[in-house]
């Protein structure tokens, strides 16, 4: 991504997220995190990655209201914005969180036995 589309995603995602705290009334999208905006290189599109921490179940339940809210979302970008096109918004669950969950989880469940003095000792005299 170029210097200039990163700093328009930079700019949506402030925008967004301000809007999402102070404007929107819907209590669907209370706790709503922006996550990552991916801008096209002619800024007609925009996908906007969200994630609601510990309300992955509410998943349909959310996209569905940013679904309802985006017309007064690409509005209200679109006011602050100077661009000649007001980029399309898109919505999608981040689920990047998730699956690091799973993975930690994963890792803990595994059944690793301590490492004994022998091999530390063994492992200290190769270094050497």
């Amino acid at each position: 991504m170029s210097i200039k589309q990163e700093r328009i995603a930079g700019r949506i995602r402030q925008i967004l997220s301000q809007l999402l705290l102070r404007e929107v009334s819907d209590p669907r999208l209370q706790g709503l995190t922006i996550t990552q905006v991916d801008v096209d290189s002619e800024y007609s599109f925009a996908r906007i990655y969200v994630n609601a921490l510990g309300e992955e179940e509410r998943q349909q339940e959310i996209l569905q209201a940013l679904s309802h809210a985006k017309g007064f979302l690409r509005r209200e970008v679109g006011k602050h914005l100077q661009l000649r096109t007001i980029p399309d918004l898109a919505f999608v669950w981040d689920g990047r969180f998730d699956r690091a969950e799973q993975i930690e989880q994963l890792i803990s469940s595994l059944d690793i036995p301590p490492e004994t003095d022998a091999e530390k000792t063994n492992d200290d005299s190769k270094d050497a």
